[in-house]
């Protein structure tokens, strides 16, 4: 048994930020992980890995569609999917080991195994039991599947299977048209394979400002992906290594199939919570499962805290990151702040889409006066040259003072370009303060000036 200020059940990324910001603010620090590397579920299974194949294969776009233009001739690449499991689990090496490095240089103990938590104040990890005056639960989430459809991570695979497929297969069915369902899709779509995607609402990427829904469709449409909206999926059925799924159209309740090699089932994450014994400590959870704190992060168990995916809130690995960092500060008497109005989503494909803030339809339908900034990429020098121009800055201001209330970028580096955004609604700012700065040229950053711009007098460049 050992003693702790602090023991963080979770590796991912809110728990190893929380513990290297532990063992900053001066607190002894254990981090508890049952994989055999840390960084959970993004480095491992999720973020990471899918920005490899993502990598890969526009790298492999590129060599297509756009070399020989630019005078690179030659025959394209064909594609060793061996070799490209081997790049990708080579990048998820370099993420994890360097975790592993973090944690040795801030003298953070990693708990080896599974924990618990059989009364406030201890974890069990095996058969050890460590005490802890407190105790961070930040064990992420885990694909939510449809009732009735069996995964096997083969022929019907959550993202998990998708990242490791033993083929790139003629037909995938994409049963959701969210952020994983989108990228993974697109990945092998790029790859040659027949993507369908099939979506239980009218639009793809729920919650996203609707004109940038829309277009990101269609670009995804040009490049080969099919779609389906509107539909409801009745059932998956496996036999002889090939799936059908059917489904029911809303709009006329009629029934399709459509066949395919490999089905993702991308409708969601839930919080994982399994096996710390979270009911039997009377801890506070909610009706989707998530673990019930205050402002301050704590659980209605004194000492117990919670952070990421498992508490309410976007899924996305950023805002643990920043939750992780405020429960240490708050766990060592500081008094930090989350901004919730001010993180950033992307979506990882080509073209990639940022956003932040307010959507048209959220700022609407609270009844508030804005005005909106536009400015195409196709009128962005750096972006023409680059095969790039696709795509547009949407930048949404109030049309009193001018501030800042979100924006959206569909376009190359548009999770990137976002970031400038974020920093200027976190000072509170202007559209007037971006457009009077002074941009580099050619960059694709000047397009968001010029939507700035397009929020006063207008766009220079259009």
């Amino acid at each position: 048994m050992a003693n702790y200020d602090v023991i963080i059940i979770g590796s991912g990324p809110g728990g190893y930020v929380s513990a290297i910001r532990c063992a900053q603010l001066g607190l002894k620090t254990a981090i508890v992980e049952g994989r055999e590397t840390l960084g959970g579920t993004c480095l491992n299974i999720g973020c990471i890995p899918s920005k490899a194949l993502l990598h890969a294969t526009h790298m492999l776009h590129e060599a297509e569609h756009n070399f020989g233009e630019m005078g690179l001739k030659g025959k394209a690449p064909s594609v060793d999917w061996k070799q490209m499991q081997t790049y990708k689990a080579n990048v998820i090496g370099q993420n994890t080991g360097g975790v592993e490095f973090l944690m040795k240089k801030n003298k953070i103990d990693w708990l080896k195994g599974w924990g618990s938590i059989p009364e406030a104040g201890k974890v069990k990890v095996g058969d050890d039991v460590h005490e802890a005056k407190n105790i961070i639960v930040a064990t992420g989430s885990e694909p939510s599947a449809l009732p009735g459809i069996e995964v096997d991570e083969k022929t019907v695979v959550t993202s998990t299977g998708a990242l490791e497929l033993g083929k790139i297969p003629k037909k995938l069915v994409v049963i959701g048209a969210g952020v994983i369902g989108l990228e993974l899709g697109s990945v092998y779509a790029r790859l040659g394979a027949e993507v369908t995607v099939i979506e239980f609402l009218d639009a793809i990427t729920p919650g996203m400002d609707a004109e940038v829904a829309k277009t990101f469709q269609k670009l995804l449409m040009k490049q080969g992906l099919k779609f389906t909206l509107g539909a409801a999926v009745q059932g998956v059925e496996t036999k002889n290594n090939k799936v059908k799924v059917t489904y029911k159209l809303r709009k006329d309740d009629s029934e399709h199939t459509v066949d395919a090699d490999t089905v993702l089932v991308a409708t969601g994450r839930k919080p994982y919570t399994t096996g710390l014994g979270l009911d039997a400590l009377g801890v506070a959870m909610s009706e989707r499962g998530q673990i019930k704190t205050d402002a301050k992060y704590a659980t209605n168990v004194a000492g117990i805290y919670a952070i990421g995916d498992a508490i309410n809130g976007p899924m996305l690995a950023h805002k643990a990151e920043d939750e992780g960092m405020a429960v240490a500060e708050g766990i060592a008497g500081q008094q930090p702040h989350v901004n919730y109005d001010v993180i950033p989503g992307v979506i990882y494909t080509h073209p990639e889409v940022g956003s932040v803030g307010k959507t048209e339809e959220q700022l609407k339908e609270e009844g508030r006066a804005y005005k909106v900034g536009k400015f195409p990429f196709l009128g962005n020098g750096r972006a023409k040259a680059n095969f790039a121009g696709d795509g547009f800055v949407k930048m949404l201001v109030d049309a009193s003072s001018d501030r800042i209330l979100g924006a959206h970028i569909i376009g190359p580096m548009a999770g990137d370009l976002i970031h400038e955004i974020c920093v200027a609604m976190e000072f509170g700012a202007a559209a007037e303060d971006i457009a009077r700065t002074c941009h580099a040229h050619p960059t694709y950053s000047e397009a968001v000036r010029e939507a700035a711009l397009a929020c006063g007098d207008g766009a220079i460049h259009m």
